[in-house]
């Protein structure tokens, strides 16, 4: 496993999505109101596509800035009765240093 520098903890803005490219893919990095930082893609699961960057948080939650899909950001699996998952990402804090693990 590799650990790669995303962000700066304090450069992450609360309850709202920053994107960062890791080597073509795209991922969302969210800090939330807990402190904790979470990453998942940046492709809504829903059929027709989309992207998350611009999603809402509350609490573990994202929901879907089209279509308004509530996706947990533990498991990265859709609330029900909508189906669908989202790839989930570890995320390291060491200090104000944040890391994805791939």
């Amino acid at each position: 496993m590799q650990k790669i520098h995303v962000a700066d903890y304090a450069a992450l803005p609360e309850r709202a999505g920053q994107v960062v490219d890791l080597g073509g893919e795209q991922i969302v990095l969210f800090r939330l109101s807990n402190g904790e930082v979470k990453a998942v893609e940046n492709r809504s699961p829903h059929p027709k596509g989309g992207t998350l960057g611009e999603g809402l948080v509350s609490g573990e939650y994202l929901y879907c800035p089209v279509y308004d899909w509530k996706i947990s950001l533990n498991d990265g699996k859709v609330q029900a009765p909508d189906q669908g998952q989202v790839k989930i990402y570890q995320v390291d804090r060491d200090g104000e240093q944040v890391f994805v693990v791939k």
